[in-house]
């Protein structure tokens, strides 16, 4: 099917023994499932940017930011309708972009996948310890917990873990609603522009880091929607996918956009800007700052906060399990990755990764450098998805999209400039964390040069997609 690969003969038993359950989820499940993703970013991470850009170089990131996942979540919700695959954006990749391109996107976003839960099970320690529940004062048994407990419920089924997600996701919505609503009365304008301009090119009291922070900022902003493109990892799982995925994927991002707004005003206007910096707990922090002392609303949402830490932990890891199934059932990493038990889970490809991650997070115990990594794959995998959308629209505008993007090329072109600033502002801010992703990327693609290109699987659904193709240009 491609010059650039070669198909095995795999039989007929082997797709049986790599099935996934279908029709479980709903829009508002799917929704659920985007909303979850990202919602840790709320509590955390995002008010670094503080330090980089200052209030106002942080809130221009984020309308950069918000304006490119607005645009990349039209255009996904385009390609799944189109091409309801478990592999998502490995698969809108493969057929625009050919095997290499389509590996490249998939190895990207299973880095991001792979590398944000250890990330985040590092937050969720630090907030254990911080709460001094279990007299802990080393945290990696609460990753190994955290990771023992959320695969084994997603090994159990996926229906059961949707629903699960689903109800922790609530939770923790309801605690970025209570924070909001008690901070509303203590925001004041003048705590926003609370830090003080420096002396680099363009600074000023709304811009203090001058304009190179609002690019460093622009990874902090992402933070606010970090992971949402994972929606359509669940493509082979949803009821319709042609109708419920569109409409998934843009309700999370509705809501999404809602809460950013609201969080980085709220809380740096009720705080000041230069308390939150550097806080590890920011929205706690802002309570405290605000009303003085451990109030009964700070501890509240303090509790609240290890559960929005949590839901982002639990779906994000269904979301690394489905972009490593899709790859290894295609050939492109080692089969058996790809199996699945009586209860139509991929267990190797929940497990492994899983144990890639508490090892990661127990020897770094760095949750900051490890979003940075992932945030540089997500970035990367961004730029090929938009270029994807692109080809797709210009190469074959007579494919059937049940859903198609507003604006069509012009809406995901715009996300794609976008999507390479943010390239570029990884390696201002972290150039070890991008040195580190880049040298992933490059051995992954080394093995899928010299090994997997030479062993693929015609049968797998993403694979189907190009063969179709093939097959529909020979007619005409």
């Amino acid at each position: 099917m491609s010059r650039d690969a070669h198909y095995d003969d795999v039989g007929q038993g082997y797709l049986e023994k790599r099935q996934l359950r279908t029709g479980r989820a709903g829009w508002v499940l799917l929704a659920g499932l985007g909303v979850s993703y990202v919602i840790s970013g709320d509590f955390s991470g995002w008010n670094s940017g503080l330090a980089q850009g200052g209030w106002g170089g942080l809130l221009l990131a984020t309308a950069c930011m918000a304006l490119m996942y607005t645009c990349m979540v039209f255009g996904l919700a385009e390609m799944a309708s189109a091409m309801p695959v478990a592999g998502a954006g490995y698969g809108f990749a493969r057929r625009a972009l050919g095997p290499l391109g389509g590996f490249a996107t998939g190895t990207a976003i299973l880095i991001e996948y792979t590398i944000a839960p250890a990330a985040i099970v590092v937050f969720i320690g630090g907030y254990v310890e911080s709460l001094g529940l279990f007299g802990l004062t080393n945290s990696w048994p609460v990753y190994l917990v955290c990771y023992a407990i959320f695969v084994g419920v997603h090994l159990y089924g996926v229906g059961e873990a949707l629903k699960l997600m689903f109800v922790i996701t609530g939770v923790a919505v309801a605690g970025l609603l209570i924070f909001v609503i008690g901070m509303l009365p203590a925001v004041e304008w003048d705590k926003l522009f609370d830090i003080a301009p420096t002396d680099a090119f363009g600074a000023s009291t709304f811009l203090p880091f001058g304009i190179a922070g609002v690019l460093a900022a622009f990874v902090y902003g992402i933070w606010f929607f970090l992971a949402v493109e994972g929606v359509p990892l669940a493509a082979e799982e949803a009821r319709d996918p042609a109708k419920d995925m569109p409409r998934g994927i843009v309700a999370a991002m509705l809501v999404l956009l809602v809460f950013a707004a609201l969080i980085l005003v709220v809380a740096p206007g009720g705080a000041g800007s230069k308390t939150l910096m550097t806080s590890d707990n920011p929205l706690v922090h802002a309570l405290r700052a605000a009303y003085g002392g451990n109030s009964v609303l700070a501890s509240v949402v303090n509790y609240i906060g290890l559960a929005g830490l949590v839901a982002s932990f639990f779906s994000i890891i269904y979301g690394y399990s489905r972009q490593l199934f899709a790859l290894s059932r295609a050939g492109y990493l080692p089969r058996a990755l790809s199996l699945t038990g009586r209860r139509k889970t991929p267990y190797l490809a929940l497990i492994i990764p899983a144990t890639i991650g508490f090892a990661l997070a127990a020897i770094t115990q760095n949750g900051a450098k490890l979003i940075n990594i992932a945030v540089f794959g997500a970035a990367v995998s961004y730029v090929l998805l938009m270029v994807s959308h692109i080809v797709l629209r210009v190469r074959e505008p007579n494919l059937p999209r049940p859903y198609r993007t507003p604006g069509g090329i012009a809406t995901t072109g715009i996300a794609l400039v976008l999507a390479c600033a943010a390239v570029v502002a990884t390696f201002l801010v972290d150039v070890a964390a991008a040195g580190v992703t880049a040298g992933i990327l490059l051995a992954a693609l080394a093995y899928f040069w010299f090994y997997s290109r030479h062993h693929l699987v015609a049968q797998a659904p993403e694979e189907e997609f190009e063969a179709i193709r093939l097959a529909e240009a020979d007619l005409e």
